[in-house]
């Protein structure tokens, strides 16, 4: 099993294995009382000490730069194959060296939301392969599992146990009354909060913040947390290293608040954390929060909370830049970034199976410019989604294009594009890729009119032959943009200014370009990114005290004088090592 670079601070391992184990029962006693606190607290210590037996120990040497895929389980299909193994033909044949991790979207039999109304949590939908084929991929690659910790289908046996009064699912889920006061309560959608269901007991009202087919499960009772927790567990054993607690956000209730992001809910995060650490697990815990930036960002807790948490103002913020050629809210929120802490890292993207999300860029970016940036994705062929707020108004909530046909789609739009990938390489965090993204696909207007609806404009599948074919073109822009990444992230891995750990220091940037440096004990890359379609020439900043001679830009293989002023191409990017 790999080890993980963000564990291996100091940090983490200086967390006195006590301290941590009497966190985890203050945590339950305040969550569940005194003497039931106790009993979860005995029960999840002797489920945490069975797994860690069961799993390779981590290896807390390794020292290495991660960067992850992001796919569904059949985003690659082969006639009399299952879906699984063919991701993983593909991913041996064409990711080793590039990528480290495979973050495969819900691969559970599920009733809706491509995966995210899970039936059974602890089966590999059949149609796509066996949990000996997870273990297969994760032989070579790092394996993310999610873990949809919020709601369950209305199909799973807890929600039959619900209809029908039985235990235990009887207990597992929120009854309302029509007269709860409810109005504070932030959604992300525009479906209904409550979902009247036909029950033994008559007409109940139940909790569903996605829809109507995704029931919100009930953590205040304490055996909900115990099911949570063996599952995530039972992923770790089948060789599952990441886990992504899904829409983590909502997970508490607490009527009179906006249920988002409540104490309760990072007490849970807190949790699941000190039971990872106190017995050493190789588990890498990975917040999906949506939302504006301090929120998200305090899924880190004080360095006890997610190792890595998903950096969503990151994607709009790119977009935005790369789409108007106006970089300044990017340059001004790089500038603020704050470093997480030992032992955490961020988690970079620019596309996913979801849309952009709108919300993170809340007091980032004025009303008026996401609206242009709406508009340029109307132009394109892409969709805003709307939500609801408390007061009823509609607002976008997220953009629905792939992230290619956003850019332009066409090999006019290949520098601009690459460029924006090199320059997410180059945060400080872990990045992950789409797919669809990677390979550069543009919008699946087919697939789209098939499920009627707009995500599904981004999360088409390849039939393997086709992808093959199109990679063994060099004409194609398939081609042209996946050798370009391709080499971008193996030159990445070598550096180790890119170690997650390594730390990021803003230099430079204006509406045209953004410098900033990554450095590590050995190494010194300094990162410069232009947004513009036009070459400019930049200064060399002082704050860089910069020696005589040539520094050498590792993408390009260029050596650049420092006597005279850098001359930047249009949309280029470079990651220039300096001595």
């Amino acid at each position: 099993m790999n080890g993980h670079t963000h564990h291996d601070s100091a940090a983490s391992y200086s967390r006195d294995k006590q301290a941590i184990d009497y966190e985890v029962l203050s945590y339950l006693i305040q969550l569940y009382g005194s003497t039931q606190g106790q009993r979860l607290h005995d029960q999840l210590r002797s489920m945490a000490r069975q797994t860690a037996g069961k799993l390779a120990p981590k290896q807390r040497a390794s020292l290495r730069s991660e960067a992850l895929l992001i796919c569904y389980g059949d985003s690659l299909r082969q006639d009399g194959t299952p879906p699984l193994q063919v991701l993983k033909k593909f991913s041996d044949n064409y990711l080793k060296g590039v990528l480290t991790g495979i973050h495969v979207l819900p691969f559970f039999p599920s009733s809706s939301d491509d995966g995210f109304a899970v039936v059974d949590y602890r089966q590999v939908r059949s149609d796509l392969g066996t949990w000996s084929d997870v273990q297969g991929l994760a032989q070579t690659f790092d394996v993310m599992a999610d873990l949809v910790i919020n709601h369950c289908s209305r199909e799973h046996v807890w929600f039959t146990d619900f209809i029908t009064n039985a235990a235990p699912g009887k207990d597992y889920f929120f009854e309302m009354d029509e007269s709860s006061d409810l109005k504070e309560v932030l959604r992300p959608r525009n479906s209904p909060l409550l979902t009247e269901v036909h029950t033994r007991s008559g007409i109940r009202r139940v909790w569903t913040t996605f829809s109507d087919d995704q029931v919100d499960v009930n953590f205040a009772n304490p055996e909900v947390l115990l099911e949570f927790v063996d599952t995530l567990f039972f992923y770790a054993q089948m060789g599952a290293t990441y886990i992504r607690l899904d829409a983590i956000a909502y997970l508490w209730k607490r009527l009179g608040t906006t249920c988002m992001s409540l104490p309760e809910t990072h007490m849970v995060v807190r949790i699941l954390r000190g039971l990872i650490d106190v017995e050493d697990m190789p588990i890498t815990l990975i917040t999906e929060t949506n939302v504006p930036h301090e929120e998200n960002v305090s899924y880190f807790g004080e360095g006890n909370e997610a190792h890595l948490v998903y950096q969503f103002s990151l994607a709009p913020l790119l977009l935005f830049s790369y789409l108007t050629g106006e970089a300044q809210a990017l340059v001004d929120w790089t500038r603020e970034l704050a470093p997480p802490p030992m032992g955490c890292s961020y988690f970079n993207f620019i596309a996913s199976h979801d849309g952009i999300g709108l919300r993170p860029l809340e007091g980032l970016l004025p009303e008026a410019e996401i609206g242009r940036l709406i508009d340029i994705i109307h132009d394109r062929g892409g969709f805003a989604s709307m939500r609801s707020t408390p007061s009823g108004e509609e607002r976008a909530y997220e953009l629905n294009i792939a992230l290619f046909s956003a850019f332009g789609g066409d090999d006019e739009s290949i520098d601009a594009y690459v460029g924006a990938h090199q320059l997410l390489m180059a945060y400080q965090g872990v990045p992950g890729f789409y797919l669809n993204a990677l390979l550069g696909r543009t919008n699946d207007y087919q697939y789209m009119e098939m499920t009627g609806r707009t995500r599904s404009i981004n999360r088409g599948s390849w039939s393997l032959e086709a992808l093959q074919e199109a990679l063994g073109n060099p004409a194609s822009h398939h081609t042209k943009i996946f050798q370009r990444l391709s080499q971008s992230l193996q030159l990445r891995a070598k550096q180790t200014a890119f170690l997650p750990a390594s730390e990021q220091r803003f230099i430079a940037g204006c509406n045209d370009y953004l410098m900033f440096l990554r450095h590590a004990t050995h190494q010194r890359l300094l990162v410069v990114a232009s947004f513009v379609t036009h070459a400019q020439t930049i200064e060399w900043p002082d704050a860089l005290a910069v020696k005589e001679g040539e520094v050498v830009d590792l993408l390009s293989g260029d050596g650049i004088n420092v006597n005279t002023a850098i001359s930047l191409g249009g949309f280029q990017v470079m990651w220039l090592e300096l001595s």
